[in-house]
Parts: structure tokens; sequence; C-alpha cells
């Protein structure tokens, strides 16, 4: 008898295949189609954070002269999406966006990378993204300078922002670090955007089912993202996946920093993020909820600088600026 080849089991896009007899082939050969955009008003420079897995993170910091050359800059961590399957800081598409953060909010932007699924399932993604912010505050500690470490920052001001997979990522962050994230001091992240955070769960939601099809997503790709993301054998209801699935704990006595929930009112995702922003308000978390009419999944992160984009970033620097104000 001959031997049977490994035949492909899950394939996801086709940059990412897991066949039968457990290999892994990652593709090299990516054609993302976006433009860089880059205006010179940020500078941006790549540092190695963790050793032990080679992981590095991108630094993006307005070109002088800021609007203040005395005043530090608040520090906005970009977590990036896809399905903890694929992606990196070096996409275009996720480098257009860090740098349009960077020069929209005035503000240091560190976007890091973390071990993909799945070669590494989770909750790597969620521990590599933890040892980002715990960089920073080596570097602060260190007293670090620009030469070697981060610019002059406040670090009395760090926000979490995270897109898609970074979204979840970002919710578990604000979960493990409480309020004021005192494990990091004297980092003190203040607040958390979640921008269509990637969210699972067994029973399907109405957009889910009913929902246009989506330039980027399908329910497959998502059901396929799951499958080898999740550690092997769990199902969407994972807590990692469903925050409040019917293995979850309870989030009633959980303290959290205030939550902006962004999301495309065109995306397959949308009820199950607003879903989410409504049960956290219903337990009496400080939860601003906001949906753009007809967009679809990255809509901000592919398309920075378009002007439903432009309204985003303003929303987030209202957001910043109100519990920069009440804290």
């Amino acid at each position: 008898m001959g031997t049977i080849q490994p035949h492909v089991v899950e394939d996801c896009c086709g940059i990412v295949q897991l066949y039968s007899d457990g290999t892994i082939f990652r593709s090299k050969d990516l054609k993302l189609d976006f433009p860089v955009h880059d205006d010179g008003s940020v500078l941006w420079k790549d540092y190695l954070f963790h050793q032990t897995h080679d992981l590095h993170l991108r630094l993006y910091k307005p070109a002088p002269p800021t609007t203040s050359a005395a005043a530090k800059l608040s520090v906005v961590f970009f977590m990036h999406g896809g399905g903890f399957c694929v992606g990196s800081r070096t996409w275009p598409n996720f480098h257009n966006c860090c740098m349009r953060l960077c020069s929209g909010l005035q503000a240091v932007v560190i976007a890091p990378d973390y071990r993909l699924a799945p070669e590494h399932r989770l909750p790597a993604a969620l521990e590599d993204s933890l040892s980002a912010l715990k960089w920073l505050q080596s570097q602060t500690i260190n007293n670090k300078n620009d030469d070697d470490g981060v610019p002059p920052v406040d670090v009395d001001r760090v926000y979490v922002l995270g897109d898609s997979s970074g979204g979840n990522l970002a919710h578990h962050l604000a979960v493990q670090l409480g309020p004021g994230s005192p494990e990091l001091a004297p980092v003190r992240v203040r607040g958390y955007v979640l921008m269509a955070p990637f969210f699972g769960g067994t029973v399907r939601t109405k957009s889910e089912v009913e929902g246009p099809p989506e330039p980027l997503l399908t329910l497959e790709l998502l059901d396929c993202f799951w499958r080898l993301s999740l550690p092997i054998g769990e199902t969407a209801d994972h807590p990692l996946a469903n925050p409040f699935g019917p293995l979850s704990p309870s989030l009633e006595s959980v303290i959290l920093d205030p939550l902006l929930v962004i999301v495309g009112g065109g995306e397959l995702m949308k009820d199950r993020v607003e879903n989410y922003a409504n049960k956290l308000k219903e337990l009496g978390k400080e939860v601003k909820y906001l949906e753009f009419q007809g967009k679809p999944h990255a809509f901000f992160t592919n398309d920075p600088y378009s002007d439903v984009s432009s309204e985003v970033l303003k929303q987030i620097k209202s957001f910043i600026s109100q519990i920069t104000q009440i804290s």
C-alpha cells in the first residue's frame, strides 16, 4: 500500500494551512495591496521586546516639532487584528493605521507583534500583549533614553487600542490588569478602545446569520480562526472567545477602566459586539458604544485617512480627553 500523503484540514486564506499530520504551512508571499501613507509627520523604529519568543514592536512618535515641545506625550498601544492567526506590525494596513493614530492623537504609538496560532494557540497572544506593556514598564524603571528606549512619554496616560482580535486582547487585558493597572506601575493604563473586537460563541447572532456579505470576512473564516487559535478541542464558548458565554466567569464584581467600543454597522460581528457593550453597561461598567452605519470590518484600520476614519479619530480623542479630565 502507498503512503497516504498529508492533506489540508484547515485553510486560512491560503496564508496559513494546517495539514492532517499536524504540520503547518505559513506563506511568506503575501500580496497586501495597501500603499504606505508616509508624509514625514511620524517617525518610527522597531525594538525587540521579548527575546525568548523573538518578538518585536514598532514605536511611532510625531516628528518634531510637536504641539508642545515641553509636554510629554501619552502612549497608545495598538494590538493588531488577524483572527489570532495572521497579521504583523509590518503589514502596511496596520502601519498606516498606527501612523494615523500617532499624528492624529499626537501620541506615541506602540504596536507589538504577538505569537500567532495555530503554532501558538491562545492564551499565547494575551501573554505576549502583557509582555509588551511590561516592556514599557521596564524601560521606564530603567530610565532608558531615546537612543535605546522610548522617547519621553507620560506613562501615567497609557491607552490600549485593539483591532478585531486585538480588541479581544484589549478586553482581557482590561479584566486582568484591573483599574489603573497596578502591576504595571509606574505605567498606568487609563482606558481601552475596542474596534470591532473579535468575540465568538456557539449560538449565532442575527448579523452573523443574516448579515450582508463583507469584503474581508465570512462566517466560515471566523469559525476557522477559532478552530485554529483556541486550545485544541475547545469551542467558541471558551472564555477567551466568549466573555459572556456559559463557561466564562462573571464580570459583575470586576472593576474595569473606561471602554470605548466601536463597530461597523455592516459587520458580521456587529450584534455580538453590541451585545457585549450592552451587557457590560447592564453590569454598571463605563462603556461607550459607537456604531458606524453600513461600514465593514476593519474600515478604520484599512483606510485610516478616510472621512469616516477622521470621525473615529475624533471620537477616540474625545474619549481620551474625558478620561484624562476625570482621573
